[in-house]
């Protein structure tokens, strides 16, 4: 019996799953085979659809949902994230293989296989490099509303199932509503009455047979009404349509076209593909992650996915993602570990295996009400309305990301991130910049307490205490000299400039230059730039860019106290006598040139 607590870390960074796997329980098992069984039917129609939407043979949709979905499941990280064909990477297969093959030809399949062998490739690499990294940039903000705008779009795919409407495949989000909204007398109340019935059971269900699977229970109710019906009036009267029989087959075994014109072609497009896939594939984890709490290792799900698509290729499966649907649907039925996904496999295969006729008797309406429940469900009410009500910036994000992806799926989220870093180079281009005074009571101590400067403070007439928190880099140097710069040209008798510079986080090239720059200037002035509170990380770049002469080792101190005592002796004497702010200790001992203020008139 192996110690899998005594694994080495090398081990598990090879076999990640050996870090859940001790956390199986038969209770677990239990509730991940039951989410695994409703993924499994759940997937059915879903499949068939999206591998005619890439332009392949059905078959080749429940291929890409079973040995993608066990790898990615075994080799990621996400505790709910079910790989397999979805609607984005279905159109941009087709988009890029169409032109090049007949769809659906042999050619056009090997090409395909190709696609999603590179496919897989370019993720792992980008995995082993750990670049996972780059969906840090991914906010939660942006998630949110991805999320909801892709429920939205699982929705509006199934109006045309739910109510019976023969609706053009592939029409955008508006273009549905147009088109329900003017053939709303259209609706088969036949097929809507099966819908209703099971999206009802399913609402009930949840609610008070909290010990059922909820979505099961809907669709074999859904089933039995449907059977009614059909049997009752005749299919051709209700005009309810069920799955079909399927084709009974293991995934077999498939060798892509290692062709060099084949690599060539498909190389930019399964580059594409690749960035695309592990965006949604790791968005749609961490959105999933959002509500179950759980920490997603971006580097191990982009080897994960480039793994699972590897895999794919040689087993009949076509490039493959992160399923909204499946994940949605795998988290609201209860799965505890990744088990849940890669039993799903297994009962997609058994039921194609064993039951494919039956799927001839479940209805395609109950399919479209569960769908409409788990989309439901994806949509975070709670932190779209506090973001709305309370976040201006983060508003505009999740609105624009919201709207974009109803508009086009797989660019919403990349204007969303643009958006998003948009704010952010905003954000840090201009750091935080705020005027210090020491505190009234506090003035007779030497131990300096400072505090922002209120309209009524009375402030220094030759020197300024800016305290600066955030990062002086090429982007924020401009903003940064304004504000210095304002600091004399409101009066030009504040020749000095203390910088408070434990909040100053990053400093690059230009930003040391730019405090270089500042210190000569205030030196021709006949006053100073002054340092204090200096970070290592400010100290060694001032000495890497040359700038640590320009600016002054006797400029730069650690402590607010020895800064002013060095600085006070350098004021103009004249101004102080006449001065009656005094708001540092040492105005209240002694003048500029040691005269005791006692004696000072």
């Amino acid at each position: 019996m192996i110690d899998l607590k005594a694994c080495p870390l090398w081990l598990y960074r090879l076999l990640p799953f050996l870090r859940w796997w001790p956390s199986v329980t038969p209770q677990t098992f239990k509730d991940d085979a039951i989410a695994a069984l409703t993924g499994a039917m759940v997937v059915l129609p879903q499949a068939v659809a999206f591998a005619t939407i890439a332009g392949l043979p059905p078959e080749y949709g429940l291929y890409a949902a079973m040995v993608p979905a066990i790898v990615g499941a075994l080799w990621g990280s996400s505790w709910h994230l079910v790989s397999g064909p979805t609607t984005a990477i279905s159109i941009v297969v087709f988009a890029s293989i169409s032109p090049l093959a007949e769809p659906g030809s042999a050619q056009f399949i090997g090409m395909v296989l190709t696609l999603t062998l590179l496919t897989g490739l370019i993720q792992l690499g980008m995995g082993v490099a750990r670049l996972g990294v780059l969906v840090n940039f991914i906010s939660h903000t942006v998630i949110i509303g991805f999320t909801a705008g892709a429920a939205l779009l699982i929705a509006s795919s199934q109006i045309k199932n739910f109510f019976g409407l023969d609706i053009p495949r592939g029409a955008h989000f508006h273009e549905v509503l147009i088109h329900f909204g003017s053939h709303v007398m259209d609706i088969n109340l036949w097929v809507m009455t099966v819908g209703v019935v099971t999206l009802a059971s399913g609402i009930l269900a949840k609610r008070y047979l909290k010990k059922l699977p909820y979505m099961i229970v809907a669709m074999v109710v859904g089933s039995l009404v449907a059977a009614f019906l059909n049997a009752r009036f005749g299919t051709d009267q209700t005009g309810i349509r069920t799955v079909g029989a399927l084709v009974a087959s293991f995934p077999p075994f498939s060798i892509p076209d290692f062709s060099l014109g084949a690599i060539k072609q498909t190389l930019f497009p399964a580059t594409i593909i690749a960035i695309l896939a592990l965006t949604e594939a790791v968005a749609i984890a961490r959105s999933v992650a959002i509500k179950s709490d759980q920490r997603i290792d971006s580097n191990q799900e982009f080897i994960g996915q480039g793994l699972s698509n590897i895999a794919g290729s040689f087993f009949s499966a076509y490039a493959s993602s992160g399923s909204f649907n499946r994940s949605g649907v795998n988290y609201a039925s209860g799965a505890k570990t990744p088990l849940a996904a890669a039993l799903s496999a297994v009962f997609l295969l058994l039921i194609v295996l064993l039951v494919a006729p039956l799927a001839a008797y479940l209805p395609v309406p109950s399919m479209a009400a569960i769908l409409f429940i788990v989309a439901y469900g994806l949509i975070d009410f709670h932190h779209m309305g506090e973001i709305l009500k309370r976040h201006k910036r983060e508003r505009i994000i999740l609105l624009i990301t919201f709207i974009g992806t109803l508009v086009d799926l797989e660019k919403g989220i990349f204007l969303g991130i643009l958006v998003s870093l948009l704010f952010y180079l905003y954000r840090t281009s201009r750091p935080s910049i705020r005027e210090l005074v020491p505190l009234a009571a506090e003035r007779d101590n030497p131990l300096r307490k400072f505090a922002p400067l209120e309209d009524t403070s009375p402030t220094c007439p030759q020197m300024a205490i800016l305290s600066v928190e955030g990062s002086i880099f090429f982007g924020a140097t401009e903003y940064a000299q304004q504000y210095f710069r304002n600091v004399d040209e409101a009066n030009p008798d504040k020749k000095h400039l203390l910088l408070a510079s434990r909040g100053i986080g990053f400093v690059d090239l230009a930003g040391a230059e730019l405090l270089g720059k500042e210190a000569t200037r205030r030196r021709k002035m006949g006053g100073g730039l002054y340092l204090v509170g200096v970070q290592p990380d400010l100290c060694e770049m001032l000495r890497r860019s040359g700038q640590v002469d320009t600016v002054g080792d006797d400029q730069i101190f650690q402590h607010k106290g020895d800064a002013l005592k060095t600085i006070y002796p350098q004021l103009d004497n004249e101004i102080c006598r006449t001065c009656t702010a005094r708001i540092f200790y040492e105005c209240n001992v002694a003048l500029p040139d040691g005269t005791p203020r006692e004696s000072a008139g």
